[in-house]
């Protein structure tokens, strides 16, 4: 089935594009999320009316997350952390400790959007990658030390 892509889909497509996917995953979560329309005669001629307004969005989307960016990448987050013996921690700190974190300092970003290969276990400071949005990178400085 082919659909329109009103939202950008993670490992599908970005916003406005027309992609085949299986009928079942149009049917069942991308139409019902309001994510797709059906990639029909009439829809797709609405849609060309509506590119305009859509490129509108998905810029306006860039710009936000372009100054969220600009913001967390000028703060250095602080973790307290026991640890032990040459600066290992008991325990880890995850992407959901980096989420509260965040949340503390007044950025609401979901856990899941944080990327660590493997959960920070010893003091330093280190550089976590934030996946917003696919054409504008994120790092934020994540300092853990002693509690």
């Amino acid at each position: 089935m082919k659909v329109i892509l009103k939202e950008d889909v993670k490992n599908l497509a970005a916003i406005g594009e027309i992609v085949s996917v299986s009928d079942g995953y149009a049917r069942n979560y991308l139409i019902p999320q309001k994510m797709a329309v059906e990639a029909n005669t009439r829809n797709i001629k609405e849609f060309e009316h509506n590119r305009k307004m859509i490129a509108q969005k998905a810029a306006k989307i860039k710009e936000q997350f372009k100054s969220l960016a600009d913001k967390l990448s000028a703060i250095t987050l602080t973790i307290k952390a026991k640890s032990g013996e040459d600066d290992k921690l008991f325990g880890a700190v995850t992407s959901m400790d980096i989420a509260e974190a965040l949340k503390a300092e007044g950025f609401d970003i979901d856990r899941r959007k944080i990327s660590l290969e493997e959960p920070i276990k010893r003091l330093g400071v280190y550089s976590v990658d934030i996946k917003m949005h696919a054409e504008i990178p994120l790092q934020v400085k994540v300092q853990v030390v002693q509690e």
